[in-house]
């Protein structure tokens, strides 16, 4: 009999040296705050406060993300894809993502919304509770060779091949709590 986890199988494409990833407004794998979930659900589609510690050497800038890997979609659900942030750059005030809020020289890619932004939780009734990774990379290069219509998918394959550490942290959204 064939059987495996395909969260673990993804999960080791790759070992990164680990950046460690928090939030003021949420503890690692409990509940994102009201504020980061949808609009339509209560909330205020913004993303958590983020920090992360010290990359690196030869960190040249930084991609951030959002994934709801239980959507019922097949696929997953992308909230937020933003690449090209300062290396100098440690943390992120809670937000909506959007360009105008990340430092200068941010790109941010569309969701799966089709949003330039953050697009907060908003878990469908009857698909149980929702987990949220935040990934931070730090990246080698300054600004990554990504179009403004690429996917985060394909963000995600070039940011694989550049990343020097990664920080992941895990929040959960419970649709019968909206």
């Amino acid at each position: 009999m064939f059987s495996f986890d395909p969260y673990k199988e993804l999960a080791t494409l790759r070992d990164f040296p680990p950046l460690t990833l928090t939030s003021p407004d949420f503890s690692g794998d409990a509940a994102l705050p009201v504020t980061a979930w949808s609009s339509d659900r209560g909330g205020a589609d913004r993303h958590p406060a983020l920090e992360w510690n010290t990359p690196p050497e030869g960190t040249r800038s930084f991609a951030l993300s959002c994934f709801d890997p239980d959507a019922p979609t097949g696929s997953g659900y992308w909230h937020w894809a933003v690449f090209n942030l300062p290396a100098d750059l440690r943390s992120l005030d809670a937000g909506d993502g959007t360009i105008e809020s990340l430092p200068g020289g941010a790109r941010v890619l569309r969701n799966e919304a089709g949003n330039r932004r953050f697009d907060g939780a908003a878990p469908p009734e009857g698909t149980g509770v929702h987990r949220y990774f935040f990934v931070v990379d730090a990246l080698d290069v300054a600004e990554l060779d990504v179009g403004d219509d690429a996917t985060p998918a394909i963000l995600g394959f070039h940011r694989h091949f550049h990343s020097l550490a990664r920080g992941v942290l895990m929040g959960t959204a419970d649709p019968t709590e909206r």
